[in-house]
């Protein structure tokens, strides 16, 4: 599963850098065709700076030399079979779709599970309806062998104390804890001036 998620994220990066890099090269392709000729921003000029006849000689001889009879290059071997892991390993993670860890009811029931994104909508409408509380965020991480935590963190007015807040809502989340066996951790600060009571 990290394994999959880590080549998502490698795949993104490498997608995204090889955007910038097309994206470059398309400028520098523009700007060079402005002026005709040989000289100056012209592609000729433009072959000659990257120094593409020398590249094409040397790949020209690299390529010969795998051409030939005889014994093959073990290095050679060994960069191509790379190569070809990297790239499967790519497609693995591009293809192989992630799990979604989700908060199952009881322990090792895999029936009747919730997500975390809509668990945490839930505990944010609930730790808003508690007395003295102006808005919520909540956050929920599911345990690997069931149950999770639910993380609050609320903004509560001048008038209310941060333990009453705390108890108040827990008292209101006690429903989603009790059913999904998830650990309250609330955390209360004073709102914002002119933030009033939803």
């Amino acid at each position: 599963m990290g394994f999959v998620i880590l080549l998502r994220a490698l795949v993104s990066l490498l997608g995204f850098l090889l955007l910038v890099i097309l994206a470059a090269a398309g400028l520098a392709l523009a700007v060079f065709c402005i002026q005709g000729g040989d000289s100056g921003l012209s592609l000729p000029a433009l072959a000659d700076a990257l120094r593409l006849p020398d590249l094409r000689d040397s790949v020209d001889g690299s390529l010969g030399d795998l051409e030939d009879s005889g014994p093959v290059d073990l290095l050679a071997l060994l960069i191509g079979l790379g190569l070809i892991a990297l790239a499967l390993a790519l497609l693995l993670g591009v293809f192989v779709p992630a799990r979604e860890r989700l908060v199952s009811v009881a322990p090792g029931d895999e029936g009747l599970a919730a997500r975390r994104r809509a668990l945490a909508h839930i505990a944010r409408a609930l730790a808003e309806r508690s007395d003295g509380i102006t808005s919520a965020k909540a956050k929920v991480k599911p345990a690997r062998r069931g149950g999770g935590k639910v993380k609050v963190r609320a903004d509560r007015t001048r008038q209310t104390e941060a333990g009453a807040a705390r108890e108040r809502i827990e008292h209101q989340l006690a429903p989603l804890s009790d059913g999904f066996r998830l650990k309250p951790k609330v955390r209360t600060r004073l709102a914002d001036r002119g933030s009033r009571v939803q």
